[in-house]
C-alpha cells in the first residue's frame, strides 16, 4: 500500500516534467533551421508596409510594381520582397494574403528571389489571443474565415435550418441569407467564447506556426527592415537574438493555448513599448531632438538606413509624398501609408535599388 501510493504521488511530479520536456522539444523544432536575417549583395528590394486585410489592395501593388503577373505568379526573378507585418485585422481577407504569400515564397526562391514577411503587432496579437477581444481588430470576415471548417459548416448548416423555417415565403432570399449570416457570425463573434477559443487555436495551428518561421526583423544590404522600429537599447543586441527571443516568446504563448496551461515564464519582448513591433518613436519624436539618438541606433546596428511601418503617415492632403514617409535625411523611412481601405486606400510601396530609394507610384503615393 504505501509504495501505491509513492507511486500516486510521484504521478503528477512525472506528468508535470513530461509536459515540461514536451513543451521544451516542440520550442527546439519549432525554432530548428531558422531563416538567417542578413543579406549582402542584392540589387533590389521592393517593400510594402501594412495590409489589414485588404487583398485586392496588395495585388494591385505586387502587379504595379511587377512581382506578379495577371495570373499572381511571381515574375520579380532575383528580387528581394519585403512585407513589414500587420497583414492581419481591421480588414476582411487576411488569409487569402498569407496564402498568397506563401505562394509567393515558393516561386520566388525558385527564381532566385525571396520573400521576407516580417512579424508584425498583429500577427503577434493573433497568436497570443488577444486581438479576438478587441473589435476595431477582428472582423467578423476574418473570424469566419479562420474558424475550423468542420466547425463553422455545422454552425452555418444550423443557422440554414433554422433561416429557412423563418423565410421560406421571402422574394429577397438570397439577399436576407446572406445579411442575416453575417448578423449571426457577429453575434457568436461578440459573445461565444468556444467559438472564440476554437478561432485562436485554429489560427495558431494553421497559420500561427508558419507565421514564426519568418523575422521580426532583418537586413538587406545596409538597411534594417521592421515592424515598429529599434530603439537604442534593441540596436545594441544582435538581430538573430531579437528573432530568436521573439520567436521562442510567441511559441510558447502558442504551445500554452493550445495545451490549455499559463506560460511557464514571462516574456521579456512581447507587448514590449519599446520592442520592434511596437516602438514608434522613430516615427514621432522631433527630429531636431531625437537625430542623434537616430545615428547612434543605425551606427549600433551598422545601418545607414531603417524602413519601419505601423505609424500610417499622410499629409493633411488626399496625396502622401515622400517628405511625409522620409525622415533624418532620408535614414528613416516609414512605409505604412494607409494601404486598407480602412484607412483611405493609399496604394504604395517602396523600393530600393542599387543604392538609390524612391517610392511607387514614382514622385507621389495616391489614393487609388
Amino acid at each position: 500500500m504505501n509504495t501505491i501510493r509513492t507511486i500516486n504521488k510521484m504521478r503528477p511530479v512525472r506528468h508535470v516534467l513530461l509536459i515540461g520536456l514536451l513543451t521544451v522539444l516542440c520550442l527546439t523544432v519549432a525554432l530548428a533551421g531558422e531563416k538567417p536575417c542578413e543579406w549582402t549583395g542584392i540589387k533590389k528590394i521592393i517593400a510594402i508596409g501594412d495590409l489589414h486585410g485588404d487583398y485586392e489592395n496588395f495585388v494591385e501593388i505586387l502587379k504595379g510594381v511587377q512581382l506578379v503577373d495577371d495570373s499572381l505568379h511571381w515574375i520579380g526573378g532575383d528580387i528581394h520582397f519585403v512585407q513589414t507585418g500587420d497583414i492581419l485585422d481591421r480588414g476582411p481577407e487576411a488569409r487569402k494574403i498569407f496564402d498568397l504569400i506563401m505562394e509567393m515564397e515558393k516561386e520566388a526562391e525558385e527564381a532566385g528571389g525571396m520573400v521576407h514577411m516580417l512579424i508584425g503587432n498583429h500577427e503577434e496579437m493573433n497568436i497570443t489571443g488577444i486581438a479576438i477581444d478587441n473589435p476595431r481588430y477582428v472582423t467578423v470576415e476574418q473570424f469566419v474565415s479562420f474558424l475550423p471548417d468542420k466547425f463553422r459548416e455545422k454552425k452555418e448548416e444550423n443557422f440554414k435550418k433554422e433561416f429557412e423555417k423563418k423565410y421560406k415565403d421571402s422574394s429577397n432570399f438570397a439577399l436576407s441569407f446572406e445579411t442575416e449570416l453575417r448578423k449571426f457570425w457577429a453575434d457568436i463573434l461578440k459573445k461565444d467564447r468556444r467559438a472564440k477559443s476554437k478561432y485562436i487555436s485554429n489560427f495558431n495551428d494553421k497559420y500561427g506556426k508558419w507565421i514564426l518561421k519568418h523575422n521580426a526583423v532583418i537586413k538587406i544590404n545596409d538597411t534594417i527592415f521592421v515592424h515598429g522600429g529599434i530603439n537604442k537599447e534593441y540596436s545594441k543586441k544582435s538581430l538573430e537574438d531579437i528573432n530568436t527571443q521573439l520567436r521562442r516568446e510567441l511559441e510558447e504563448f502558442r504551445l500554452a493555448i493550445k495545451q490549455g496551461r499559463n506560460l511557464r515564464s514571462q516574456p521579456k519582448i512581447v507587448y514590449d513599448q519599446k520592442g520592434p513591433l511596437w516602438y514608434r518613436d522613430l516615427a514621432q519624436k522631433d527630429e531636431e531632438v531625437f537625430a542623434e539618438e537616430v545615428q547612434i541606433i543605425l551606427n549600433n546596428l551598422g545601418a545607414k538606413h531603417m524602413v519601419i511601418a505601423h505609424t500610417p503617415q499622410r499629409g493633411s492632403s488626399r496625396v502622401v509624398s515622400e517628405e511625409f514617409v522620409s525622415r533624418y535625411d532620408e535614414s528613416i523611412w516609414i512605409i505604412d501609408t494607409g494601404i486598407s481601405e480602412v484607412y483611405g486606400g493609399f496604394l504604395s510601396a517602396l523600393i530600393i535599388e542599387e543604392g538609390d530609394i524612391w517610392l511607387w507610384p514614382e514622385g507621389e503615393i495616391n489614393e487609388k
